[in-house]
C-alpha cells in the first residue's frame, strides 16, 4: 500500500489536473494506517523495526495530508470553473462530497439569479449588445468567466473563439491568444 500511496501522491503533486484514484483508495489507506499503528504499539520501542514503523507512519501521514490538500484545491477549482469531473477520477468519499457541493453551488446560483431579478423595481431594459473580440488561442486555457459573467471555453491551442473585449485584452497581453481580424 505504501508504494501505491507514494505513486498517487507523486502523480497528484506533479500534475496540474486531478489524477484518478481507485474508488476505495481512502478506505484502504485508513486500514493501512490502522495496521501500522497496531504494529507500532505491539513492537518494543527500542527496536529497529519500531523505529522504521514510526517513520513509515509519519511519512504516510505527511503524504496523505498533502494528497488531500492538493486534491481539495483541484476539486474546488473545478467546481468554481463549472467544469464536470468524470466519476472515475474521484474516490467514493470525494464523489459524495462533490455531489453535495455541486448541489449547493447550483442552489446558490439559482438563489442569486432570483434575488437579483426580484430587486429590480425599474422596468426591464433590453441589454445593450456588447461587441466580442475574435481570438486565435496560442495555448490551451481552461474555461473562463468573462466580464459579462458568461463562461467561455475551455480553449485548446489553435482554437478560434470570441470573448468580451476586456477578457481579450488580458489574454493577448499574457500571450495566450492573438486577435483575429474579421473582414
Amino acid at each position: 500500500m505504501y508504494s501505491e500511496l507514494y505513486a498517487a501522491w507523486l502523480r497528484e503533486t506533479e500534475n496540474s489536473g486531478l489524477q484518478p484514484l481507485p474508488a476505495d483508495f481512502y478506505a484502504r489507506v485508513e486500514d493501512y494506517l490502522k495496521r501500522i499503528e497496531t504494529a507500532t504499539q505491539t513492537e518494543d520501542k527500542n527496536t529497529l523495526k519500531a523505529t522504521l514503523l514510526e517513520r513509515e507512519h509519519r511519512n504516510v501521514h505527511l503524504m496523505v495530508r498533502e494528497l488531500l490538500r492538493t486534491r481539495r484545491k483541484k476539486l474546488l477549482k473545478t467546481l468554481g470553473s463549472q467544469q464536470k469531473l468524470p466519476a472515475d477520477m474521484l474516490t467514493n468519499e470525494e464523489a459524495e462530497i462533490f455531489a453535495g457541493l455541486l448541489q449547493f453551488t447550483e442552489a446558490y446560483r439559482r438563489f442569486a439569479r432570483g434575488l437579483l431579478r426580484e430587486q429590480t423595481t425599474e422596468p426591464k431594459q433590453e441589454p445593450i449588445p456588447r461587441k466580442r473580440v475574435t481570438l486565435r488561442f496560442l495555448k490551451a486555457i481552461p474555461a473562463i468567466v468573462g466580464s459579462d459573467m458568461k463562461t467561455y471555453g475551455p480553449f485548446k491551442a489553435e482554437d478560434v473563439g470570441s470573448v468580451p473585449p476586456e477578457n481579450a485584452e488580458i489574454l493577448v497581453k499574457k500571450g495566450l491568444a492573438q486577435i483575429v481580424e474579421v473582414s
